[in-house]
């Protein structure tokens, strides 16, 4: 069941959420929950992905990229999330650094990494988080230290996605530990697989299976004075919120994704299924609670879309990609657990995608800072907006 076109795309962007929910169809949701089961790493989709253009999608045409709309970005990370969430996860760190590197990188910078990761041969992540905290970014101890060449990092980060396939990764650092305010101290360097980066080991998850989460340590590692984003030190907190608005943008059409999957193995079931001489879906309990769990979908591709269309105009939208991140993460725990209960005891089985879905719903409400960090990002912004 292909989504509402509530979007104002493009007859070209149309056609790219088009081939991508009919690639996900076709090509993901046949095997996904045997590769998933399997821990198999998704190389073949992953490739399938480059070929379809997924990895270029937020670069601009001019480095190689499709430079999309942000919401049509979205319906595609939907059209992922509803196969399999693990295969939009490989997408959004990759695009938020992207991203990144296309709003705040010299101009060498552009050149060196854009053309490579829109075609996917080079993909991307980010390391903000570490074991000593979450979402207090300011207070991260990983250092930037200067050298006669360039930078030394020392530090330690955690859960960062696409951290072993990555060929770039943009790592939130501490390069003036005295600033006040502490984001004033905070900038980015792009690091490349070399001596003193270490990928220590792979974090064992309840969901989000199929691509990695993996700690890294950073110990002497020597990058030149190129890697610091863009020219001027101490920009890399801006810079990196600045990014995660279209990182939470991308959590909250995961979460659509993952919902609407749910929505649409119920609605097909309770069709199918009869109890008592009728379908299921004709018992008040079992209708009643389909019906909502469409509403709070449709709700939350809304949400998400008008999030998405406030990124395109420039302007801050870390209001609408909050909300939208906020209610699509929270509906899509409660509509993947209503799946369940359309199930029954098959939405308890491995031998059914429901508790699959179940398992990942989960990631949406802590990835790209927690929904607690959501609500307090909201409230800052209303009061802003609100004349006394």
């Amino acid at each position: 069941m292909a989504a509402p076109e509530i979007a104002d795309l493009s007859d070209d962007e149309r056609q790219i959420v088009a081939v991508v929910h009919d690639w996900v169809e076709d090509s993901v949701r046949p095997g996904a929950r045997r590769t998933e089961q399997s821990g198999a790493y998704p190389g073949e989709m992953i490739d399938a992905m480059k070929r379809l253009g997924v990895f270029g999608l937020v670069i601009g045409e001019d480095h190689g990229g499709s430079g999309v709309s942000t919401a049509c970005y979205a319906l595609v990370t939907e059209e992922l999330a509803r196969g399999w969430m693990s295969l939009a996860g490989a997408v959004g760190s990759h695009s938020v650094v992207a991203r990144l590197i296309a709003r705040f990188g010299t101009r060498a910078q552009q050149r060196a990494w854009l053309p490579r990761m829109a075609t996917g041969e080079v993909r991307a992540a980010m390391a903000l988080t570490e074991p000593s905290g979450g979402s207090d970014l300011q207070a991260i101890r990983t250092r930037a230290t200067p050298s006669a060449d360039g930078y030394r990092i020392d530090g330690a980060k955690t859960w960062i996605t696409n951290a072993r396939a990555a060929g770039i990764t943009a790592v939130l650092c501490k390069t003036d530990p005295q600033a006040s305010p502490p984001s004033r101290g905070i900038s980015i360097m792009l690091a490349t697989p070399g001596p003193g980066f270490t990928i220590s080991r792979d974090l064992p998850k309840l969901g989000y299976k199929g691509v990695e989460s993996c700690e890294l340590s950073f110990d002497g590692y020597r990058c030149g004075a190129d890697a610091l984003l863009g020219d001027q030190e101490g920009m890399g907190f801006g810079q990196m919120m600045d990014g995660l608005e279209l990182g939470r943008i991308q959590v909250a059409a995961r979460a659509v994704g993952v919902a609407r999957a749910a929505l649409e193995d119920s609605l097909r079931y309770a069709q199918q299924r009869e109890t008592f001489g009728k379908p299921i879906w004709q018992h008040q309990a079992v209708g009643h609670r389909i019906a909502d769990m469409a509403t709070e979908v449709d709700a939350a591709r809304l949400l998400t879309t008008r999030a998405a269309t406030a990124l395109d105009t420039g302007r801050r939208s870390d209001l609408e990609a909050g909300m939208a991140k906020l209610f699509a993460s929270e509906m899509c725990l409660r509509v993947t657990a209503e799946a369940i209960k359309v199930h029954g005891g098959y939405g308890y089985s491995t031998e059914f995608d429901i508790e699959r879905y179940y398992r990942d719903a989960p990631l949406m409400a802590v990835g790209e800072g927690t929904n607690d960090i959501q609500r307090a990002v909201i409230i800052r912004q209303l009061v802003g907006r609100t004349p006394r």
